[in-house]
């Protein structure tokens, strides 16, 4: 039996039900629908020749000149080798393909291919980019993927546009010979079942994992884990940085698990007809199961608990502390890296395209349930994880940074 994480209890697109429209179709459009992402702006001004990002420096130089433009930080580089990309020809142990994010924008970039964008609409999810990196100072040109949605629209991502991150033994010539935590993403995931595929370092203390390992069947068909260090088979050199560092990996993972949540809510609370005050008892106890299970999620109730202090890359940290904001010291972006992620367990992709985007009908159902899950006064047994001081921490972080919360928050 498939197993899904909380939240993930209803599929858009292949499988639906019948009243549950998939992603292409109205009232979502995915197709026709006016883009507003961050990287479709930056795409315009790119093809009209109003930006212009030199690629007379090589490869490397136009990727660090992009990500500049979006706000991506180079710090935030992670390399995988698994074959588990539409541009598998290229990727190899010695030719990894790297990974870079904020909270809006992912890029991809592996050397010699093409390079990959996902950047992230409020109303219909990820958006898809892939174009040649330019020759000089001409523009470049950019095409609009449809065939990332056969895994970026489906089962995975309960049929809506979003993210994925595979979890694979990856065989020694290529493929991939076992297959890990499918259809879940987020901070819930055990550290047992991450990284297979991917370069990781500074995740000693996390225990066993997948990351830095081939397989093989030897005999009798039993899988053999071959260790593969980071820097062994591959020059960091042709990457912006010489690091593919566990921390980004532990926020990619959070961010998935939250843009995915939040997609789905999006396309979920939509595909309700409108009905205004004859909207069925049904479809408000679906809304209200949502919003409940986004904000277990939005409050880190089922976080993998770090087995020992992680340190982190210092450059990264530095660059992803460059957007916090709080109040009177506090910040959702404030880390704890000694048992958990964050010192204050309220997610700092409430900022974000994808939560900013939420339908009022959804977004103000999560604000409700914010509020009665972060109330001292009347404690709720479902965060009772939460002491009182951070809740009252994480509440004054929100009342003093959000615009749109409700009179009397």
């Amino acid at each position: 039996m498939r197993r899904l994480l909380p939240f993930l209890f209803f599929a858009l697109g292949a499988g639906a039900s019948a009243d549950v429209p998939a992603f292409d179709q109205a009232p979502h459009n995915y197709w026709q629908h006016p883009l507003t992402d961050r990287f479709t702006k930056l795409k315009t001004e790119l093809e009209a020749g109003r930006l212009l990002l030199d690629g007379g420096g090589g490869e490397k130089a136009y990727l660090l000149n992009l990500l500049r433009a979006l706000g991506v930080p180079a710090s935030s580089q992670m390399l995988l080798f698994s074959t588990t990309s539409l541009q598998l020809r290229y990727i190899t142990p010695a030719n990894p393909r790297a990974l870079f994010f904020n909270e809006d924008v992912y890029v991809g970039y592996i050397p010699g291919g093409r390079l990959e964008i996902v950047s992230i609409d409020p109303a219909l999810g990820g958006i898809f980019y892939i174009f040649d990196i330019p020759r000089g100072a001409e523009a470049p040109r950019i095409e609009r993927s449809n065939r990332c949605m056969n895994c970026h629209a489906a089962e995975e991502t309960a049929g809506v546009p979003g993210l994925v991150i595979k979890s694979v033994i990856p065989g020694t010539s290529g493929g991939s010979l076992e297959v890990f935590r499918k259809n879940q993403t987020g901070h819930g995931v055990p550290f047992a079942e991450r990284f297979g595929g991917w370069y990781v370092t500074g995740a000693e203390p996390l225990g066993a994992h997948l990351g830095n390992v081939v397989g093989r069947y030897g005999p009798g068909g039993v899988l053999e884990k071959l260790p593969l260090p980071p820097g062994q088979r591959f020059d960091y050199a042709r990457y912006p940085m010489a690091t593919t560092d566990v921390l980004p990996q532990l926020l990619h993972e959070h961010q998935v698990g939250f843009v995915n949540r939040a997609i789905s809510a999006t396309y979920r609370t939509r595909a309700i007809p409108a009905k205004g005050l004859l909207v069925s008892a049904a479809d408000v106890a679906e809304l209200e199961k949502t919003a409940r299970a986004f904000t277990r999620y939005l409050l880190f109730a089922d976080e993998a608990r770090l087995p020992a202090p992680v340190a982190g890359d210092a450059a990264f940290k530095n660059d992803f502390l460059q957007t916090r904001c709080g109040v009177g010291g506090a910040s959702l972006k404030d880390f704890d890296l000694q048992t958990r992620l964050f010192r204050y367990r309220c997610s700092y992709m409430v900022y974000s395209a994808a939560f900013q985007g939420l339908p009022p009908a959804m977004k103000q159902r999560v604000y409700r349930r914010l509020g009665e899950a972060l109330n001292p006064a009347r404690p709720d047994a479902e965060y009772a994880y939460l002491p009182p001081a951070e809740k009252q921490a994480i509440r004054s972080i929100l009342r003093g940074t959000l615009k749109d919360l409700p009179s009397g928050w």
